[in-house]
Parts: structure tokens; sequence; C-alpha cells
């Protein structure tokens, strides 16, 4: 726990920023950083709205253990974008957006 995908189709240094973001999720869930986990999907096309435009996105999906306030899980979500923000500093018109939700009941982990 923190189980953490990444899809992404426009290209940024991903270690740096699982690595930032490991430190704000441990912080702000109060977890170790090393509970948490990253991984990292590259998409090869995306389209949006009516596909008129091209449009690069990043989108982080955050699956905690159960239990944490819907509050908490905004907080976490709005500081990510931020995160996200500082990382795609040079990327223009970069969508973004973020998803922090519960682990289900049966999720297990060796």
């Amino acid at each position: 726990m923190p189980q953490i995908t990444v899809d992404h189709s426009v290209p940024f240094d991903r270690r740096a920023f699982a690595l930032d973001l490991h430190g704000l999720v441990a912080e702000t869930v109060n977890t170790s950083v090393g509970n948490c986990k990253t991984r990292f999907r590259e998409v090869a096309e995306t389209v949006v709205g009516d596909g008129s435009a091209d449009a690069a996105m990043v989108n982080v999906e955050i699956a905690l253990a159960w239990g944490r306030h819907d509050a908490l899980k905004g907080q976490l979500a709005k500081l990510v974008l931020g995160l996200l923000t500082r990382h795609l500093a040079g990327a223009e018109g970069v969508r973004l957006a973020v998803e922090v939700r519960d682990l289900e009941s049966a999720y297990r982990k060796a």
C-alpha cells in the first residue's frame, strides 16, 4: 500500500516524479515511503473530446488502504496535481488528472 499507477502520453522524468510522489504520499497519509509502489504505463495514443487536437495527458491513480477520509483523499489529489504541474513545467497543454481511491477489500500483498 499505496498502489500508484501513472498513465502518460508525454515524456517526463518518471523516476524523479515517483520519488517526490512517494514522499508526498507518505507524509500526507501517514505511511512510510517504503510502502509506496508506482508503475508507469506509457499511452501510445489518446483522443480527447472531439479529437480535433492532439492532447497529451498524465493520469495518476492512487489506491490506499480503506479508511482514509474523503477530505484527506481530496487534499492528496490536490497536492499531487501541484507536483505534476511542477514536473511538467515545460510541457504545454498537458491534461492532468488524479484519482485517490480505496483499495478493494480483497487486496492482499506478500
